[in-house]
């Protein structure tokens, strides 16, 4: 099985999305500062993974959700996600 997943920076509230067939160790070595990439914006917390079973498929979405687009998609859900938990965004409660 292949993940792609969002990170969320605990520290900014910044995104990284990646794509890995072990999940936990990736997370672990985000947080451990392993990736030169999100090594600055650590702690992370994993808000988002999804499971597929072709490498080439999650790295297919990987990029989609990396496009333009794909981040409006991304943002958008977890957005309303957040709206339906009540938790507020930008001081406001969405």
């Amino acid at each position: 099985m292949y993940y792609v997943y969002v990170l969320e920076s605990l520290k900014d509230g910044s995104k990284y999305i990646g794509s890995t067939s072990d999940l936990k160790r990736r997370v672990n070595d985000h947080n451990s500062g392993h990736s030169r990439f999100t090594n600055q914006h650590r702690p992370y917390k994993l808000i988002c993974y999804m499971g597929l079973e072709l490498r080439s498929d999650a790295e297919r979405f990987e990029e989609y959700l990396k496009s333009g687009y794909g981040r409006r998609v991304l943002k958008n859900i977890i957005r309303d996600y957040l709206n339906r938990k009540g938790v507020l965004i930008y001081g406001q409660k969405n």
